[in-house]
């Protein structure tokens, strides 16, 4: 596989390397942006296990890794984070017709799939570059233990990594989501990004709506179970995000959840820093860290 990467920039953080890279897409057609925090484990040249962050909508690739706090832990625990951009950006999609003007919330909106739809067809490729490029060419050049792998992510990203863990079975790991949108195709901001992405058939949009193929499943895909935390002065929260559907969509299929509510915590990223120290040693202990 050819990955070629461009180095940004490189930093020293918490005894490990805190890295800003590009990659030329083939998935996407264009250059994609990602980090990798390497904790100091991974100096010696020995792979490490990794957690694949997913954002949530506006953000980029440094979005997590400046707010969420979560350098300092991760190297005490030996843990890679890798955080990519959250949609394809630059000249060639923002020229799209109605690129912008068909988003309330802007451009950054990729949700982590395939598009099948014009315009979005050709670069809205999320999925295909997550899992075929981004993860297996950062383990090759940046020593991550492919075999341990497990993914979060925060709102959109939530909702990416609920669906990409499910759609991939034993792909990753670990699972677990910060106030995630559970069920895209009863909520506004899925029901706009899927009509656009995958098509006025809505029955098409289940195969990436977490509560939906959690209902499908036949037997528990993460037996150790999978942490979810939810703020409860969340604005977003009644409209957009609909845990309790994900909820029900576990007890029906025996899926072990631990659904924090939090009195007082909004959507925002002090919230995320907040829990964030469970959620990596939720992901630590399935990873044979703890």
């Amino acid at each position: 596989m050819s990955f070629l990467l461009q180095t940004l920039s490189e930093h020293r953080c918490f005894g490990g390397v805190m890295g800003f890279y590009e990659q030329a897409s083939r998935e996407t057609g264009l250059p994609m942006r990602f980090s990798v925090f390497l904790p100091p484990q991974a100096q010696d040249g020995r792979p490490v296990p990794a957690l694949l962050y997913l954002a949530g909508l506006t953000c980029t690739e440094e979005t997590f890794m400046i707010k969420a706090g979560a350098q300092r832990l991760a190297a005490e625990l030996g843990l890679a984070l890798i955080a990519p951009d959250t949609s394809p950006r630059g000249p060639a999609v923002e020229s799209l017709p109605g690129a912008t003007a068909s988003w309330d919330f802007g451009i950054g909106a990729g949700f982590y799939l395939d598009a099948s739809e014009e315009p979005w067809a050709t670069h809205w490729r999320m999925e295909s570059w997550l899992l075929n490029e981004l993860l297996p060419g950062a383990a090759q050049h940046l020593r991550l233990d492919t075999a341990r792998i497990g993914v979060f992510g925060h709102s959109m990203g939530g909702h990416g990594a609920l669906t990409l863990a499910l759609r991939h079975p034993g792909r990753f790991k670990s699972l677990s989501a910060f106030a995630p949108i559970c069920a895209p195709s009863e909520c506004p901001w899925g029901q706009k990004a899927f009509g656009n992405y995958l098509g006025k058939d809505n029955s098409a949009w289940l195969a990436h709506d977490a509560s939906a193929l959690m209902q499908s499943q036949t037997a528990p895909p993460y037996p150790g179970g999978i942490l979810v935390d939810q703020g409860l002065a969340d604005k977003f929260l009644a409209e957009q995000l609909h845990p309790e559907r994900l909820e029900a969509a576990c007890r029906a299929v025996g899926q072990p959840l631990q659904l924090r509510r939090h009195a007082g915590y909004d959507h925002g990223y002090y919230f995320i820093q907040s829990f964030m120290a469970d959620h990596l040693a939720h992901h630590a202990k399935a990873l044979g860290l703890a």
